[in-house]
């Protein structure tokens, strides 16, 4: 049986202590889900030293994968973490979807579970508690609520959400810090929060100064010697160090990253394939860069591990 404050408590330590991985899916070139290659690539992810683990969530393509799949690539990170680091796997869908995929994970392993915002209709804050409300009636799993697009809290959904004993954080994708601090002041005690900002980097100071400085990294998929250097600076609070990265590389991937919809996970992939991961391709509706975007992300690449001293 899963322990919901022992969770909270793992997670609340281990977010301290590096950045949250969300690691790829690996398919072959013919779109089948390549499970050995994938343990591969999740065992160097965990041998750099996350905070903990996001199988099957947006950069793992969670909306790509059939049940069976799910169940395969959740199972293997648990197996690869082997306890070291906690595993956090993705749901979605409507609530009554979401719960197949939360016991799924349960069976698999895994500590607890994101809870990804759910399909096309935008909903009042009744039906975003409800949602909620729903999948933890159904599942034992701590849940950790994803807002972000057509999903968005108010102080008061944070406090209702918060009494649903086994929800126990927020990842915000908005990047509305006005926002966020309501959320953040309107949370009990020990509720956590968790920056999901895409490239989360580049605003990782600013969530730390409404009290949210645990984040998730994309970079940690295909460059973990960028993140761990960027985390490092970040925890140092060394401004210099932090600028000459978003300078330097982080500033220069988001831009390229906005330039198609899509490449938040397809330029991630692209990136991890140029260091010779074993990923492959994404998956459609996605598409891998055009030869021009690759080139550009190829020079981006080499001059961000330049400046940590790390070769492709």
């Amino acid at each position: 049986m899963v322990e919901t404050a022992d969770v909270t408590r793992r997670l609340s330590h281990s977010m301290a202590q590096g950045v949250l991985s969300f690691p790829l899916t690996s398919f072959r070139e013919d779109g089948s889900l390549d499970l050995d290659a994938y343990r591969a690539y999740l065992a160097l992810q965990l041998d750099a030293g996350p905070g903990a683990v996001f199988p099957a969530c947006g950069t793992g393509e969670f909306t790509a994968l059939d049940e069976d799949e799910y169940r395969q690539v959740v199972t293997a990170a648990v197996k690869v973490a082997d306890g070291r680091v906690p595993v956090v796997a993705g749901i979605g869908y409507g609530w009554a979807q979401a719960l197949r995929f939360a016991r799924i994970a349960e069976e698999s392993g895994a500590d607890a579970a994101l809870v990804l915002p759910h399909y096309l209709v935008r909903a009042p804050q009744d039906g975003l508690v409800e949602q909620l409300r729903r999948i933890a009636d159904g599942t034992p799993l701590p849940l950790i609520a994803y807002q972000r697009d057509q999903v968005s809290f108010t102080a008061d959904g944070v406090r209702r959400i918060a009494e649903i004993p086994t929800v126990i954080g927020l990842k915000d994708g908005h990047s509305d810090l006005d926002r966020l601090q309501r959320l953040t002041l309107a949370a009990p005690e020990g509720f956590l929060f968790f920056n999901g900002a895409a490239t989360a980097e580049i605003q990782a100071r600013a969530y730390a100064a409404v009290g949210v400085p645990a984040y998730s990294s994309a970079v940690h998929a295909f460059a973990p010697e960028i993140a761990r250097a960027f985390f490092g600076a970040f925890q140092e609070d060394d401004t210099a160090r932090m600028d000459e990265l978003l300078r330097g590389f982080y500033i220069p991937l988001v831009e390229l990253r906005d330039r198609v919809p899509g490449y938040a996970v397809s330029l991630v992939k692209a990136a991890a394939r140029l260091r010779g991961l074993p990923v492959g391709p994404v998956r459609a509706p996605l598409m891998d860069p055009g030869p021009d975007d690759l080139a550009e992300l190829t020079k981006l690449l080499d001059q961000g591990l330049g400046l940590v001293g790390a070769g492709r």
